[in-house]
């Protein structure tokens, strides 16, 4: 019997050892097992250097502590040492044996790129495939002349993005000089069956509350990156429906919006506590009724037809989710399971017509990340194109 083909998934996972990047990196690896490949792991710290360690809380660190995350997480679901870190600050390497990884890549017929955080070694002939996981950004840097990160790009031979509109007339995002193919966040469904949630459990979700740093400016017009702006829209939907809201997101950096949030009835939760550990995290999520959310202004704007892998996760779990139209009402079913709401009065509809029928929605949720968001199909299609 002939030997299973090799996919190396390079990704970020030990430098930021949070649930939602341990998670996503998983999906692909047993998404491409799944499909009869052998799957590795690959990650290093020669482009995007910075190490954030969750319990000091330090950034920059030291690899150690996300290097024993990523060992534990996937030695839990079959990878041992199916995975090579190379820490380019201190020379340490960690899994495999660098030998043992670059015969690895002698052997691939895949590279799968997710990200423009890690550069693969230039071992081996494989086919070199590039995920971009932060639509509208990636495009508009290529436009404006980042010449790294098209250096970065150009070293891959097929060039996939989760802004599934993007090239499409929904979405005036440029292509910025490359040939982007649609694909969506694998999801291994099977991972995130769990109990129905209590009865009393909130609305939530996870995640970053305010940050500026990859703005998009262009044609006068600037698109933030920040979820801060979107949040406001719907700051009194707690006082519009009889249902508890949880957010865990690190607005305790900003104590004048903490005040904000929790004189309108949200709750706050620290958000290392839910996802320094990738099985907190899903705990999180299924102690969840659903999730209420909302997402950056750049894909609500621009139309990118982004859909959050974290949100996948949610409805993979039975739990409904509510959140702002991007473009994936396009591609996706919603009004039972997954709402696209524009305002406030929108969310509180969807919110009150979840609790007239939850059982109804949870069904519905689960069988759109089965029918959409499956690993085993979402990365079928991925290969098929290769």
């Amino acid at each position: 019997m002939a030997s299973p083909e090799v996919v190396v998934v390079a990704g970020y996972f030990a430098r930021c050892p949070l649930g939602g990047y341990a998670w996503q990196v998983l999906h692909y690896l047993l998404g491409f097992e799944e499909l009869g490949f052998e799957a590795y792991f690959y990650e290093d710290t020669e482009l995007v250097s910075d190490c954030f360690d969750p319990v000091t809380r330090c950034v920059p660190a030291p690899c150690d502590r996300g290097v024993q995350t990523l060992s534990r997480f996937f030695q839990a679901h079959g990878f041992g040492q199916r995975w090579h870190f190379w820490d380019a600050t201190s020379g340490r390497r960690f899994g495999l044996k660098q030998s043992e990884f670059e015969s690895i890549l002698e052997r691939a017929r895949v590279v799968v790129t997710l990200a423009a955080v890690t550069r693969v070694p230039r071992v081996g002939r494989p086919v070199r495939v590039f995920v971009d996981l932060d639509p509208g950004y990636t495009q508009f840097r290529c436009q404006q002349g980042d010449h790294a990160l098209r250096e970065l790009l150009l070293e891959h031979d097929r060039h996939f993005t989760i802004g599934e509109l993007i090239g499409s007339s929904h979405c005036p995002v440029p292509a910025g000089g490359f040939a982007w193919l649609p694909t969506r966040q694998p999801i291994v469904t099977r991972l995130w069956e769990s109990p129905l949630p209590p009865p009393d459990a909130p609305f939530t979700t996870v995640g970053r509350w305010h940050e500026a740093r990859r703005d998009v400016v262009t044609g006068g017009e600037r698109y933030g990156w920040s979820k801060r702006q979107e949040w406001q829209r719907f700051l009194a939907l707690p006082s519009r429906v009889p249902k508890r809201f949880a957010l865990a997101m690190d607005v305790a950096k900003d104590p004048e919006d903490l005040d904000l949030l929790r004189h309108h009835g949200w709750h706050v939760i620290d958000p290392l506590v839910v996802s320094a550990d990738p099985f907190q995290y899903r705990d999180f999520i299924f102690s969840s009724a659903g999730e209420f959310t909302t997402a950056k202004d750049l894909n609500v704007r621009l139309r990118t037809g982004w859909f959050s892998d974290r949100s996948a996760c949610y409805l993979a779990a039975g739990r409904p989710v509510v959140t702002q139209p991007t473009g994936f009402e396009f591609l996706l079913p919603t009004g039972e399971g997954l709402f696209a709401v524009s305002n406030l009065d929108e969310a509180a509809a969807a919110i009150e017509e979840i609790e007239q029928d939850p059982d109804r929605h949870r069904v519905k949720a689960r069988s759109i990340a089965r029918r959409s968001f499956e690993a085993k199909q979402v990365l079928a299609e991925l290969v098929a194109r290769l």
